[in-house]
């Protein structure tokens, strides 16, 4: 008898134990889930916010192509040019075989566009004598077609360097092509 006493009173104080275990295992629980969505909460809250391009605040948003987040540009800052190697092309023939050597510089918006000629120099090179041995001399030798000749190697190069394009001539990379040498022979 005194054994069935003495094996209530173990089962009845058993059954409060495990029920505070269950107990502070939900606290715990609780607790975690509270701290996990605080620190969620916390890092959105103190995240810088993105930088707000005005350029796309009226232009309608490509879902493709997310805006490009890129520096407005001092258009009052002193200009910067990069000098480009030699061109020696056969241009199209009329009299005979003619070659046009073109040493150029060209003005670019800022230093990383110049990294960025780096990057895409074969291409443009394969580009840029494409354009020039499609030309005649007849074409060349007047400053017309100098300056045709010119605004079609901005554009070529504009379009390799930001294919996107932002619909802007004066937010192009390269601002303006110059010829520091121009030979026909």
């Amino acid at each position: 008898m005194a054994k069935d006493a003495k094996a209530e009173a173990d089962g009845a104080s058993a059954a409060p134990v495990k029920s505070k275990k269950k107990l502070l295992i939900v606290i715990i629980a609780v607790l975690l889930l509270v701290l996990g969505l605080g620190g969620v909460g916390a890092y959105f809250l103190l995240k810088p916010a993105p930088d707000y391009d005005e350029e796309y605040a009226e232009a309608p948003r490509d879902r493709a192509r997310p805006p490009s987040r890129r520096k407005k540009v001092d258009h009052n800052a002193p200009p910067i040019y990069v000098a480009l190697e030699t061109f020696t092309v056969n241009l199209v023939p009329e009299n005979g075989d003619q070659y046009l050597q073109l040493i150029l510089s060209v003005e670019v918006e800022d230093a990383q566009v110049d990294e960025q000629l780096k990057q895409y120099m074969p291409k443009l090179r394969n580009d840029l004598t494409l354009l020039l041995s499609s030309k005649k001399a007849s074409e060349l030798i007047n400053s017309e077609g100098k300056t045709q000749l010119a605004a079609e190697i901005k554009e070529k190069m504009n379009d390799i360097l930001d294919p996107a394009g932002r619909g802007k001539k004066n937010d192009w990379p390269v601002r303006e092509v110059l010829f520091t040498s121009f030979i026909i022979q």
